[in-house]
């Protein structure tokens, strides 16, 4: 069984215990998070969060905010703008930040699902284990990583080899993801 069909299962076997699901997809970048949240959101007609549009603003990143494991996404807004109104059943609005315009762009309401997939890196951040009724790890080969970075992010390799890959595993391992998550996917 293909690892995208055992999951529909064990969502659809969430449902039949709870009216909404969280799900989390964490991992390492380019292993496959985003096609994976993708391809559920189709099948199970479910809502995607991107950790993407939470990443800090310039004027945020700062060198101790930086050193925190997991410091560099903007976890006070992700709360504010969207998972408290989730929680609380309202509907939440929020306003996506572009890190290639270095600027928010239009304001988004959350469409209302039974399903809501928090999908990227960072998403299992201890303040919000709580939440997930799935968390799910997604990663592959250090040279595969790097690979799909030079194919999709043309001309910043190095910053993600030098910077953004070395945030995530000291994120990683300062809170054990991986071994906290309820599925690992190898990709």
């Amino acid at each position: 069984m293909s690892f995208e069909k055992f999951l529909e299962e064990k969502i659809s076997a969430l449902l039949t215990e709870k009216q909404r699901i969280f799900i989390a997809i964490d991992g390492r970048c380019a292993s496959g998070k985003t096609t994976l949240a993708a391809s559920m959101q189709r099948k199970l007609d479910a809502a995607v969060i991107h950790m993407d549009d939470f990443f800090l603003r310039p004027e945020q990143r700062t060198k101790e905010r930086l050193a925190e494991p997991g410091g560099n996404f903007d976890r006070e807004r992700l709360s504010k703008e969207l998972l408290n109104p989730l929680l609380s059943g309202g509907k939440p609005v929020y306003r996506p930040y572009s890190c290639r315009t270095q600027a928010f762009e239009a304001e988004r309401p959350l469409p209302e699902k039974r399903i809501y997939i928090i999908e990227g890196s960072y998403s299992c951040y201890p303040d919000f284990a709580d939440m997930y009724d799935l968390r799910i790890f997604v990663t592959t080969e250090y040279q595969t990583q790097l690979k799909r970075i030079a194919q999709r992010n043309k001309g910043v390799l190095n910053d993600f080899a030098e910077k953004w890959i070395p945030y995530e595993e000291q994120y990683f391992k300062a809170f054990g993801i991986m071994e906290s998550c309820d599925l690992i996917y190898r990709t």
